[in-house]
């Protein structure tokens, strides 16, 4: 099965973001197929050094555990208005477009929003 799961919400402040790859990683142990497609301010979670403290969740490794086995890809005009440049992206996360978004949505059995 192919799920998409398109976050907006920034990495910290809210749970979505954390909430939506704790999905994808549950979905990722059953072998689905899995994108993550982050837009808005949840591209900010692929921005690599995040430093968290002890004890608190930190997303740029929850999606280092997405890129291992699934795809993260990332709004590229989003990036661009926040300033982020791909040599500060997550390995393994892709810069992206919205034509890329329409395609996985057509191919996707599921598509989730948070």
């Amino acid at each position: 099965m192919q799920t998409l799961i398109i976050i907006n919400d920034p990495p910290y402040g809210t749970e979505r973001l954390y909430n939506g790859l704790r999905l994808a990683h549950a979905l990722l142990k059953r072998e689905s197929d899995v994108t993550v497609f982050l837009m808005g301010d949840a591209v900010s979670g692929a921005k690599q050094g995040q430093k968290t403290p002890n004890g608190f969740y930190n997303i740029e490794r929850m999606l280092k555990l997405v890129t291992a086995k699934g795809r993260v890809l990332l709004c590229g005009t989003c990036l661009d208005a926040r300033g982020i440049t791909e040599e500060e992206l997550v390995a393994g996360s892709e810069r992206s477009t919205m034509d890329a978004l329409a395609e996985a949505t057509e191919k996707a059995d599921k598509t989730l929003v948070f």
